[in-house]
């Protein structure tokens, strides 16, 4: 057998939970992750000083850790957990009724009580549990909910929690009190870990750019056209390589701080690399990255097609680091094994723990024993370094204890840190340029290839727009006051919304790939990222943003235009074949209402005519209520066109007209409003940019006193199609 270079990698993430108004933690990930997972890792590690690995953190789910173990955090599903049974009230036990249970079904079947909560809930229904159960039954499952995601180490050996998990039911106050405590105890106990195991040299920190961005579509979104030719695009392109050096900068700062050194190496968000995003990571100082086989199968133009034996055809080329050689500068890259790091993170957790690291450690003999004569193997394991362990039996930790103990024992093995890998292959061969793709299928379609993910580019690169504008004008006016737009507060305020705005991690939950519980909850933080943009340079915040991006079912009837319209603004009715043929949005109203008003807006139509696009909105009853208030149609193309119908004491006062963030003067020529029964408009052809466009964006909202109080469609923007099938204009 040749001799084998291992080098693992466990990547940590999470992205940005905290809200940047309130500044409250929307959702626990971070939290439950460090007590279950991070600490765990590198410490069962630290039992095998023969095995070295690679921990890549990205900076701000470090950032995130390192607020939890300050003890000043506000998270409302901690303090809900940890609320006296008795001071609860409806709201907050349906709450944790919802999140009680997100957890593994292996952590819920390890306590019988736990269990038994999750079957009379399911069984009786949410209501029924709220009203029936008792301070022992809340107690039990706040406290269950949260032992649950406490790391084995601490069940096992620490005599708190060892003593709560025998338990197992019948709990106390004091006894919510002291893991409460145990969780406070482990979360500081983290990142300190990291650094005492890299300071012994038995690990390397790796690190992401800061915010999690993909760096190849922060430097051009065109560039995904590469990989994929079909994929939609923003247009016009989202285009900022300074901010994806500012994106690296930070985390090269941050991790210095915290771990006490530079960091050597890179996981680029999403294993995703480009030649331009690779040139910036040199610069700055960066020696090695790491991404996936596909990457470099599409570079070499070569395939890593797998026999019976799962061996890879072209596996020399696969199992050693290259070398990227760009404008007189280098960087080794290493390229995942795929098919072996996906047996970790999806197939093992279904074997023995003694099966599973027997296997591994077979395959990754097997892998020596094909390489030529007098050649080094190295072979690299990149996966998740927290997702995967739920799915095992107590949480992985002795499958990793086997398979730690079989590779140290092994001398035909070295696991190696990537740095200490890329020391050993001086000679490693030479790319003079690298494919730009990520590790999901060498191309970007998770963050780019949906429509709603070329909706979250626009708004991103709008608000990008904005603030750009604002840094030219206050640089030509000099800084305002510190509390005023364009300020060097504020500008760092908005500054900061933006880079958390540009993380990969909205993008995913974007499109049809991935879903979740949580889906509006990631959502609604994207939108008050860039809503915390506009806030903080004292800009107008777009109507758009009111509106989920991500469309979630909804009972709702729509029709496409069947007919072109003539239309006469007037605000009533003119005749009854006036809209005969126009498109319609109508909904079966609704669970909810914003601002505690009743709904006003009623159904739409909409349609087009030779020069001009016609709307029409049927209030309800309800509109009588309101006197004085705004409409606001806000419609996209390649930029925001909005139309703000004022009316006042119920009559029209007259329009305003705005595109990309500015008003257009003799707007008269170009709309027409009214106001009496309905609400009527038109808007001219001219004003939208429709080359290579297939269709238009639209929504439509009643403002009141600065708030909106209804807005259609509910569920996102109404996507209108352009083309003579639909009885709209042809894209120019």
């Amino acid at each position: 057998m040749s001799r084998v270079n291992l080098a693992i990698l466990w990547h940590m993430h999470q992205p940005q939970y905290r809200d940047p108004f309130s500044g409250r933690y929307m959702l626990p990930w971070t939290r439950l992750h460090a007590l279950k997972d991070y600490w765990g890792m590198v410490k069962v590690l630290g039992e095998f000083p023969g095995v070295h690995a690679t921990f890549n953190f990205v900076p701000l789910l470090a950032a995130q850790i390192e607020e939890y173990a300050g003890g000043k955090f506000h998270e409302p599903w901690f303090d809900l957990a940890f609320a006296p049974a008795g001071s609860l009230d409806s709201g907050q036990k349906h709450e944790i009724l919802e999140r009680a249970f997100q957890v593994n079904e292996n952590f819920v079947r390890r306590w019988p009580r736990f269990a038994e909560l999750q079957l009379q809930v399911k069984s009786a229904g949410t209501e029924s549990c709220v009203a029936r159960f008792d301070l022992r039954d809340w107690r039990d499952l706040q406290l269950l909910s949260q032992l649950a995601w406490m790391d084995e180490e601490y069940i096992a050996k620490d005599p708190v929690v060892t003593e709560l998990s025998r338990k197992g039911a019948g709990y106390t106050e004091e006894d919510k009190e002291a893991l409460r405590e145990k969780q406070l105890e482990l979360l500081g106990a983290v990142l300190p870990e990291y650094r005492l195991a890299a300071e012994r040299g038995q690990i390397e920190i790796s690190t992401t750019p800061y915010y999690h961005p993909i760096l190849p579509l922060l430097c051009d979104t065109d560039i995904a056209r590469v990989s994929n030719p079909h994929t939609p695009l923003p247009q016009p392109a989202f285009r900022y390589p300074e901010d994806a050096r500012e994106q690296l900068l930070r985390s090269r700062q941050y991790h210095e701080r915290v771990f006490g050194k530079p960091p050597v190496g890179l996981w680029p968000s999403e294993g995703s690399v480009s030649d331009q995003a690779l040139e910036i990571a040199m610069e700055l100082g960066f020696k090695w990255f790491a991404t996936d086989e596909g990457v470099l199968g599409r570079t070499r133009n070569i395939g890593f097609w797998r026999d019976a034996s799962g061996y890879p055809q072209n596996g020399p080329d696969l199992y050693t680091p290259w070398k990227l050689q760009r404008g007189g500068r280098e960087i080794t890259g290493f390229f995942r094994d795929h098919y072996v790091s996906d047996l970790v993170g999806f197939v093992y957790s279904r074997m023995s723990a003694s099966a599973a690291a027997e296997d591994l450690h077979r395959r990754i003999r097997a892998i020596g024993d094909r390489e030529p004569a007098g050649s080094t193997a190295t072979v690299s394991i990149i996966l998740d370094g927290e997702n995967a362990w739920e799915f095992y039996a107590e949480n992985g930790r002795d499958f990793l204890r086997q398979f730690y103990r079989r590779v140290q024992d092994d001398a035909e093995i070295r696991t190696l840190t990537m740095s200490e890998a890329a020391d050993a292959r001086p000679d490693a061969p030479k790319l003079e340029g690298i494919f730009p793709a990520s590790w999901i299928n060498a191309n970007f379609d998770v963050w780019i290839g949906h429509s709603e993910d070329v909706r979250a580019w626009d708004l991103l690169r709008d608000a990008r727009e904005t603030y750009a504008k604002v840094v030219q004008r206050a640089a030509s006016n000099g800084d305002a006051g510190p509390a005023e737009p364009g300020s060097t507060a504020s500008l760092k305020r908005a500054h900061e919304a933006l880079l958390a705005a540009e993380g990969s991690d909205w993008c995913w939950w974007y499109g049809p790939e991935h879903a979740s519980s949580n889906d509006a909850e990631f959502d609604e933080l994207y939108r008050q990222h860039l809503t915390e943009v506009y806030t903080a340079l004292g800009e107008h915040v777009p109507d758009a943003l009111l509106h989920p991006i991500k469309r979630a079912p909804e009972r709702s009837r729509r029709e496409t235009p069947e007919a072109y319209l003539d239309v006469k603004v007037d605000g009533r009715e003119s005749s009854y074949f006036e809209w005969l043929g126009a498109g319609l949005y109508a909904t079966d109203r609704r669970g909810g209402t914003m601002h505690g008003r009743s709904y006003v807006l009623g159904q739409l139509r909409y349609g087009f005519g030779p020069d001009h696009f016609y709307l029409r909105v049927d209030p309800t009853e309800a509109i009588a209520e309101i006197p004085d208030f705004q409409f606001r149609l806000t419609m996209w193309d390649s930029r925001e066109t909005r139309l703000t119908v004022r009316v006042t004491g119920g009559k029209f006062a007259g329009c305003i007209l705005e595109q990309g963030g500015a008003c257009l003067l003799h707007a008269e020529t170009l709309v027409a409003a009214a106001f009496d029964k309905i609400i009527e408009v038109s808007l001219a052809r001219e004003l939208f940019d429709l080359k290579r466009r297939k269709s238009l964006l639209l929504s439509a909202a009643l403002w009141e006193s600065g708030l909106p109080i209804d807005v259609l469609p509910i569920d996102g923007m109404l996507e209108l199609s352009l083309g003579e099938e639909n009885f709209a204009w042809n894209a120019e």
